[in-house]
C-alpha cells in the first residue's frame, strides 16, 4: 500500500523490536527503505532479528539494553549514532504486561511494569530528544500505547496507569517539542496476539474467542495492518500529525464504552417483543 522509498534512509529505533509487533514492525520499516535500530534485554533475540533483516537486505544493528536503566540507554545510543550518525524516529514498543486481581499483586510487580513501560518510555524519549534538540534534528518519537490508557481497566491496573502516563506523555511533548520539530504520535492497538500477550493476557482455553466477542468486527488484527498504520505516522507523509493517538481496535473501545452495546446479542423477536413494550401496541 506503500511507495517502496517512503521511508527510505531513515534511521529508526525500536525498543523491545525482537518479537511480537516490534519484530513486525521492523521489519515493514525495512522493507521501506529504513535503516533500523532494535533495543531489548535478550542478545540471542537480537541477534536473530538482525540477522534475518540483514538477509532481506535491511541494514540493522541491535544492542542488548534494559530500557529501564538510563545509562544503558545511553550506551545503547551512543552506540547506534557511532554506526549511523544519527536517529531519525524512536519507537518506544518495548512493554510489559499481566492479567492479575490488582489486590493480591506486590510493590515488586507493580514497579516492574511502571519501570517498563512509564519510566522506560520517558528515559528513551529524554536522550533521545536531548540529541536532536542540542544538534538541531528534528524527528519522530511514535509510542505503543493502548484503548484502556483513557478508559483504565480491571486487572491491568499497573498497564493502565503506566499508558496513561505515556499518553500523558505524548500529548504534552507534542506541544513541548513542536517547536524544535520534533513529532510525537501514538498508536493504541486492542487484540493482536503475540506469545507474550497469549502467556500472560488470555492463556486460558476460550479466553481469546471470548475476547474477540467484544470486537464489533468479530475478528483480532493482523500484525500488517499495526505495521501499516505505524509506518504511515512515522513517514514525512504524515508530518502534520502531531499528539494524536490512533485507535486500531476494530471498534472495541467504542462497544465497552457504549451503556447499550451488548444489546447486539438480541434477536429479532426479543426486539420485536421490546418494541411492544415500550409502546404499548
Amino acid at each position: 500500500m506503500f511507495r517502496r522509498d517512503l521511508l527510505k534512509d531513515k534511521v529508526v529505533l525500536v525498543t523491545g523490536g525482537g518479537t511480537g509487533i516490534g519484530r513486525n514492525m521492523v521489519d515493514k520499516f525495512g522493507s521501506l527503505g529504513a535503516k533500523i535500530a532494535i533495543l531489548g534485554r535478550r542478545e540471542e533475540v537480537l541477534e536473530e532479528a538482525r540477522k534475518d533483516l540483514n538477509s532481506k537486505g535491511i541494514r540493522s544493528i541491535s544492542h542488548k539494553c534494559d530500557v529501564r536503566s538510563p545509562d544503558q540507554i545511553k550506551e545503547a545510543i551512543d552506540y547506534f549514532e557511532s554506526e549511523f550518525d544519527h536517529i531519525d524516529v524512536l519507537v518506544n514498543n518495548a512493554a510489559g504486561n499481566f492479567a492479575y486481581p490488582t489486590e493480591k499483586l506486590s510493590a515488586h510487580a507493580v514497579d516492574s511494569i511502571l519501570n517498563i513501560v512509564l519510566h522506560g518510555t520517558i528515559y528513551t524519549t529524554l536522550e533521545v530528544g536531548k540529541r536532536w534538540i542540542n544538534s538541531g534534528r528534528k524527528g519522530v518519537v511514535l509510542d505503543m500505547v493502548t484503548p484502556y490508557s483513557w478508559t483504565g481497566s480491571a486487572y491491568v491496573v499497573p498497564s493502565a496507569a503506566a499508558k496513561a502516563g505515556v499518553l500523558a506523555v505524548v500529548r504534552s511533548l507534542a506541544v513541548e517539542w513542536a517547536k524544535y520539530g520534533i513529532r510525537h504520535v501514538a498508536i493504541a492497538p486492542g487484540i493482536f496476539p503475540t506469545a507474550a500477550t497469549q502467556k500472560n493476557l488470555f492463556p486460558l482455553p476460550g479466553m481469546e474467542d471470548r475476547l474477540k466477542e467484544r470486537v464489533p468486527l468479530g475478528r483480532t488484527g493482523k500484525m500488517e495492518e499495526i505495521a501499516n498504520l505505524a509506518s504511515y505516522l512515522i513517514s514525512d507523509e504524515a508530518a502534520f500529525i502531531n499528539g494524536e493517538v490512533v485507535t486500531i481496535d476494530g471498534g472495541e473501545w467504542l462497544k465497552g464504552a457504549g451503556e447499550f452495546s451488548d444489546l447486539s446479542v438480541l434477536t429479532d423477536e426479543q426486539w420485536e417483543l421490546m418494541r411492544k413494550i415500550s409502546t404499548g401496541k
